[in-house]
């Protein structure tokens, strides 16, 4: 039998490897490997201010450095094809990205098309046309909250070089409105322990119209869209554009399409369901 492939998990904005703790839980019970990647300053390399902790200083919080100034996408992509070359001398390794590590996915295969014999984007952001942060001002976004996020920030990225958001903020609204956007389908209580994963810093490097899928190389790779029907924060009609473009790219590589009923963050908290489809595709079944 053909090596079973391992999984490399690459997480979105604000997240970590803790994101994916309770999906590799089911992915072993399946008798399946996997790793998760913290992108550089993610994890235990973050920053967390003592301001952040309670009671917070908000002042504080919006002058405080960040080691996440200055990291950009090239970064992130050197990190995974590192992780990605040491995973690969042990047999065939599935790329699955979420949200905005979709965009590292994107130029990790890019680059380094070898390293990747299959690349999975769950609700991730896979730039063909546009840069990521373009997309965000099309009329498939309309319907994002995005005044949530930005009612989070707690410092003027100019002055911190870095995004940086306040989410232990005891605002009820802006809890209920995260918890719209974000994880509408669990409970506060579950909202709550996610929220509680996340770092309140993100690098300001979305990626440029020079990051976006190329067909010499990322439209070389078999590739699999998992849509999340319920998500509010990259809304089903941009994920089917994000699909229709991708194939349009590489029209004889087209995507394998898969539907999960989730919210954004919704998979990651109850992923069974998306550990089975991801043995599929381990089994050769995309």
């Amino acid at each position: 039998m053909p090596p079973m492939p391992t999984f490399v998990l690459v997480h979105g904005a604000f997240a970590n490897s803790f994101s994916f703790a309770p999906l590799q839980a089911e992915l072993a019970l399946l008798g399946l490997r996997s790793l998760a990647v913290d992108l550089p300053g993610h994890g235990f390399a973050a920053t967390y201010p003592g301001a952040y902790q309670a009671p917070q200083d908000l002042a504080a919080l919006a002058t405080t450095p960040g080691v996440l100034k200055g990291v950009t996408l090239a970064d992130n992509a050197a990190h995974v094809i590192d992780v990605l070359e040491r995973a690969r001398e042990h047999g065939p390794v599935v790329l699955v990205a979420h949200s905005r590590g979709g965009v590292t996915a994107t130029a990790v295969t890019n680059s380094r098309p070898d390293l990747v014999d299959r690349l999975v984007y769950v609700s991730a952001w896979a730039p063909v046309v546009l840069d990521a942060a373009a997309y965000n001002a099309e009329p498939e976004m309309a319907s994002v909250d995005a005044a949530a996020l930005a009612g989070a920030l707690a410092a003027d990225p100019a002055d911190v070089g870095l995004l940086r958001c306040n989410f232990r903020t005891a605002d009820p609204q802006l809890l209920a409105r995260l918890k719209a956007v974000f994880l509408a389908d669990g409970t506060d209580d579950e909202f709550r322990t996610f929220l509680s994963t996340f770092q309140p810093d993100e690098n300001l490097d979305p990626g440029t119209a020079d990051d976006v899928a190329r067909a010499e190389t990322w439209g070389t790779v078999p590739r699999t869209y998992v849509r999340l029907s319920e998500d509010a924060s990259l809304p089903l009609a941009m994920q089917d554009r994000l699909i229709r473009e991708g194939d349009a790219l590489t029209p004889d590589n087209p995507y394998a399409v898969h539907t999960l009923t989730s919210s954004h963050l919704g998979w990651l908290v109850r992923p069974r369901a998306a550990a089975e489809l991801l043995a599929k595709v381990a089994a050769g079944r995309p």
